[in-house]
């Protein structure tokens, strides 16, 4: 299930995952992204896992795949801060592995440090 955080600075575009993200519900995460794009927003953006996390199904993954092109590399000058506040080792993994892809900065926080995270996330790169 995704659910968008409201209460972050304007410029952040901020989610909160439980359970598996489906692909009917994958939209959420990026329609708000390209809406911020076609209005030449640079992109900030927190994503938060809850415990019972799970990651994506085949068809959110698949979606997640074809936007990384679309948006993500199609963009990559766009990006400013990525946050992520998780507790999931997998997650860090492959943040720790993959990450260096990604063109802004991008940072993990524990789940204790939110209020850290939504200050960094929106602060000038």
């Amino acid at each position: 299930m995704i659910e968008r955080i409201t209460d972050v600075p304007a410029n952040v575009i901020a989610f909160r995952a439980s359970g598996k993200v489906t692909g009917p519900e994958y939209h959420q995460f990026v329609d708000p992204v390209r809406e911020a794009l076609s209005r030449g927003e640079t992109i900030n953006y927190l994503f938060v896992t809850e415990p019972d996390f799970s990651g994506m199904d085949m068809s959110a993954l698949w979606q997640d795949v074809q936007t990384a092109g679309s948006i993500g590399f199609r963009h990559r000058g766009d990006w400013g801060r990525f946050a992520v506040v998780t507790d999931k080792d997998w997650i860090r993994h492959a943040i720790s592995v993959f990450g260096w892809i990604f063109a802004g900065e991008l940072k993990v926080f524990e789940p204790g440090e939110l209020d850290q995270a939504k200050t960094w996330v929106a602060a000038s790169a």
